[in-house]
């Protein structure tokens, strides 16, 4: 199934064939998380200095974030595959329960009307982050035992997609509708590219499709979104001034860009300026052409991931190429998502841009992705005698 996503890519990957996976993914999200540090530092100037005193308050912060998330990635780069596999699902489990905290009153902490995060001593964990990244691992752990399952009828279909509506009401109860829609649509290609029934994968999406709609209607705030989203202009001043903001600096970018630190919407014309609308501030300072190079480095990383799940797979390395498949997928949606949303195609969600965003739980977690990728990248290139095989071989460690 991979084989076939991938097919046009194969020439253009024969063509740039002079660096490797690692260094494709080592230079792509180099470069992403450098845009991401210098547009915070820039994006976030105006309201630091009126909130904190400090114009750098951000960036110091979003700088401590890189530090901690590359002593996180240079640990979590020496975790085996099979190590994940086995403790998967428990790593799920803790997930679930930290998503159920942030629900407590006491616990969790209300930003901009949701209860996100919960607090720490000076910090703020948001667990849905770490349940984008448990939730792959434990589907690509349940692919690995039970593919043929999948393959063949309902249950196999069903119980893990069960498990996912789970985690995803607990998330609406926060409520994180956008992250909930990175979850789903990233589990759901991993079924997909597992080889699942069409005709089963198409009724689930009609059955999500549905349930999007009714939730959206049964919200008044969110059928506020969808109403500016349609039409932004109609109340620019409200509902819609959001996105208005930034399809104005998008406006002023042109093809070059205002120059770094000349944005006018970020000095509180356009709110999150240096998180979920970075990609609109950016484009402002950048231009079209700052915005082609960005998503150039961002299709690059999730493509090389993608191709890194495929190489695993062929080597023998089944949960592993699904690990791969499923964060590559997760990073493209919500890149995808933040993008739509930044430009008028999506209504507002409240997800950051992956490696660019100011945001710690993100940036930490984008740092043990990139971690399981490139560990992946390293065994899949070992003896076939060392992979992680299939249920029944010779590395059977269920």
């Amino acid at each position: 199934m991979m084989a076939r996503v991938l097919a046009p890519y194969q020439n253009m990957r024969m063509n740039l064939s002079l660096l490797s996976d690692r260094q494709y993914v080592l230079l792509s999200a180099g470069f992403l998380f450098c845009i991401g540090l210098i547009m915070v530092g820039s994006a976030s100037m105006g309201v630091a200095d009126a909130n904190y005193g400090n114009p750098f308050y951000f960036f110091t912060r979003h700088l401590i974030y890189l530090a901690i998330g590359l002593v996180v990635a240079a640990v979590v780069s020496q975790v085996p595959m099979e190590t994940w596999n086995r403790y998967s699902y428990w790593l799920f489990l803790v997930a679930l329960v930290l998503i159920v905290l942030v629900l407590i009153p006491g616990i969790g902490r209300r930003v901009n009307g949701s209860m996100r995060w919960i607090g720490i001593g000076g910090l703020t964990i948001q667990p849905s982050e770490i349940l984008k990244f448990a939730g792959v691992l434990a589907m690509a752990a349940y692919l690995w035992r039970r593919q043929e399952d999948v393959r063949s009828g309902w249950m196999g279909f069903l119980k893990p997609m069960a498990f996912a509506g789970i985690s995803v009401g607990l998330m609406l109860a926060e409520p994180d509708f956008g992250a909930s829609m990175v979850i789903v649509i990233a589990l759901m290609a991993m079924l997909f590219l597992a080889g699942s029934p069409m005709a089963l994968y198409l009724m689930l999406s009609g059955g999500i499709l549905l349930g999007a709609i009714g939730i959206m209607i049964a919200e008044p705030y969110r059928m506020k979104r969808l109403m500016a989203f349609t039409d932004p202009w109609a109340d620019q001043y409200n509902s819609g001034y959001q996105l208005v903001q930034s399809l104005i600096a998008f406006g002023r970018g042109d093809w070059f860009g205002v120059g770094l630190g000349h944005s006018v919407q970020k000095l509180f014309y356009l709110p999150e300026a240096h998180t979920d609308f970075v990609f609109a501030v950016y484009a402002e300072e950048f231009g079209l052409v700052g915005v082609l190079l960005l998503l150039l480095a961002m299709v690059t990383l999730v493509m090389t991931g993608l191709r890194i799940g495929q190489r695993a797979e062929r080597a023998g390395q089944i949960f592993s190429g699904y690990v791969a498949y499923g964060l590559s997928v997760t990073i493209g949606i919500q890149a995808a998502i933040n993008i739509g949303v930044n430009i008028g195609l999506f209504p507002t969600k409240g997800l950051t841009l992956p490696l660019v965003s100011y945001g710690g739980s993100s940036l930490v977690m984008m740092f043990v992705v990139l971690a399981v990728l490139l560990r992946i990248d390293a065994e899949a290139s070992e003896p076939q005698e060392r992979a992680v095989r299939r249920p029944g071989g010779l590395n059977d460690y269920r």
